[in-house]
């Protein structure tokens, strides 16, 4: 709580009306002042207990009116000296039970420090992971920091350590944490309606569907809860198209493309057309059908494709999990133009480069090439859960009612967010400011990195970037995170990917160059012990 804040609380414990008993609520950011009369206990049934005797010399009608007066005139004499910048909310309500107590309330606009106080999270660090090993299933190796809240592009754990965040939620958070616009779309609609399942119609549902066809190369959207089923959609799309559009053959094509250092997600389709082994090995058998061709290798996919066995090509324009790497426009042409020929599908996977990530609103629009299908997840909804599979026309006409589904999708709650993370994200000059920050960003790294021995290489483009490493990056990301600065590691281990909140400033950047700078000698040390 603010200085302000506290000041506020002070004058009116000081009120000259001692019979007025008042107390605060806090709630969605939000301070609640509420006065009450001295002859009613909060959360009491029994409304007659009394704090205090009753106001003498007054009859009970006369002290309704005393009180009410009182009440109000405290407030509006304190509001306006108080917060002349219109902080306050001229809201007083005045409400009446059968006993004639009258409460007055006021809600205050609290800006308050995102930092945690330590009194806030009881549970330390060390206890947080003692319980998560305990009863959580081990599927992640995990930080060792326990995060509590977090502001813009900074996150601050339950000890109370700041770090500046450059890994988004693994490329999730575009607006930061705590985006305004965000949390009042995502309030608003919380207090209408949450979630209604797809047997109803819902607006935001059917207003974000208008939004990305009208910003898209798409027709349509199907709505999905994450990136990985998002693909499982594509898949089944992909099969049932062939079919509606090659009624007549027995076996219509039903194989697929993937490229090496890809990554398209866990459950077990967007598994199979996963590049690294050790993802799918433990789960095998899975889906047949996959081939896997060299990323970037024009020859080898044209010949694939025109073997008439392929229902689509999946590729990345961009690879994240692979080590952002960048498909040439070339090569994205190649594809485009072996799958016209053929009658493949040619399917983007932009779940982590998509949405305003590389500069532009897709990233394949760097390119001037579109697909047929398109999946999205990560950014969308700001943090929410989401996946959404944009298709053409032709694409959609193959699907019917009850071919794929989903209980959650599109509900209200994340449509809501996601309509106001796509209306931000959407603006050119928010576009065109990912673009200068992230060359800045990456001439930057260049500049700094210039000579150092384990620096193969820097690329990306907007605000996905990679460094690649001639050691492995964990040492680099465990010393960063002991310095404040959160990062990630891509490909083989060996790729720094840096991706962070597309609201990052000028000064962040230097801030986070310069702890990157000051935890390379960590590399030498690693390499000496090794």
């Amino acid at each position: 709580m603010t200085r302000r804040e506290k000041s506020c609380l002070r004058v009116f414990q000081l009120c000259p009306f001692p019979r007025v008993f008042f107390r605060t609520k806090y709630c969605c950011g939000r301070l609640q002042l509420q006065f009450q009369p001295p002859n009613y206990r909060f959360g009491s049934r029994r409304r007659r207990q009394f704090f205090h005797p009753p106001l003498p010399n007054y009859s009970k009608n006369s002290q309704r009116i005393f009180l009410q007066t009182m009440s109000c005139s405290t407030l509006f004499s304190l509001k306006t000296p108080l917060f002349p910048s219109a902080a306050v909310n001229r809201f007083i309500n005045l409400r009446h039970t059968s006993y004639s107590v009258t409460t007055a309330s006021l809600n205050l606009d609290v800006h308050s420090n995102p930092k945690p106080l330590l009194n806030e999270n009881p549970k330390k660090s060390l206890e947080v992971i003692a319980d998560e090993k305990k009863f959580v299933v081990g599927t992640y190796a995990r930080v060792p920091v326990v995060l509590a809240s977090g502001k813009g592009c900074k996150v601050y754990d339950v000890d109370g350590q700041e770090y500046l965040d450059l890994t988004s939620g693994i490329a999730v958070n575009a607006l930061g944490h705590g985006d305004p616009d965000w949390v009042r779309a995502v309030t608003e609609q919380a207090n209408v309606l949450t979630h209604v399942s797809n047997t109803y119609y819902s607006v935001p549902q059917v207003e974000l569907a208008k939004r990305l066809v009208a910003c898209s190369f798409a027709d349509s959207v199907f709505f999905s809860n994450s990136g990985t089923e998002a693909n499982e959609a594509a898949i089944k799309f992909s099969r049932k198209y062939q079919r509606y559009s090659q009624p007549d053959e027995t076996y219509p094509p039903t194989e697929f493309i993937a490229f090496t250092n890809c990554f398209h997600g866990r459950t077990m389709g967007a598994l199979a057309l996963t590049y690294k082994e050790n993802y799918r090995s433990p789960f095998e058998p899975i889906m047949p059908g996959v081939t896997f061709l060299e990323y970037g290798n024009i020859q080898a996919a044209t010949e694939m494709i025109q073997s008439g066995k392929i229902a689509a090509v999946f590729v990345e324009p961009i690879q994240g999990e692979g080590g952002i790497y960048s498909a040439t426009k070339e090569f994205l042409q190649s594809l485009r133009k072996a799958c016209d020929n053929t009658g493949s599908l040619l399917i983007f996977d932009e779940v982590q480069c998509g949405l305003g990530r590389s500069g532009y609103l897709w990233a394949h629009e760097a390119c001037g090439v579109y697909p047929d299908i398109m999946t999205l997840a990560k950014p969308l909804a700001g943090g929410l859960p989401i996946g959404a599979v944009l298709v053409t026309e032709k694409v959609a006409r193959a699907i019917n009612f009850g071919d794929h589904g989903s209980t959650f999708a599109g509900s209200p709650l994340i449509c809501s967010a996601a309509i106001a993370v796509l209306d931000k994200i959407s603006s050119p000059a928010l576009l065109a400011g990912i673009s200068e920050k992230g060359r800045y960003f990456k001439e930057l790294l260049v500049k700094k990195l210039v000579g150092n021995p384990h620096v193969r290489e820097v690329r990306g483009s907007g605000l996905i970037i990679g460094v690649e490493l001639d050691v492995s990056a964990a040492p680099l990301v465990d010393a960063c995170q002991r310095s404040g600065l959160l990062i990630l590691t891509a490909g083989k281990g060996n790729v720094v990917r840096i991706v962070p909140p597309l609201i990052i400033s000028i000064q962040e950047i230097d801030r986070a160059v310069e702890i990157l700078i000051d935890c390379m000698p960590v590399l030498d040390d690693h390499v000496s012990t090794n």
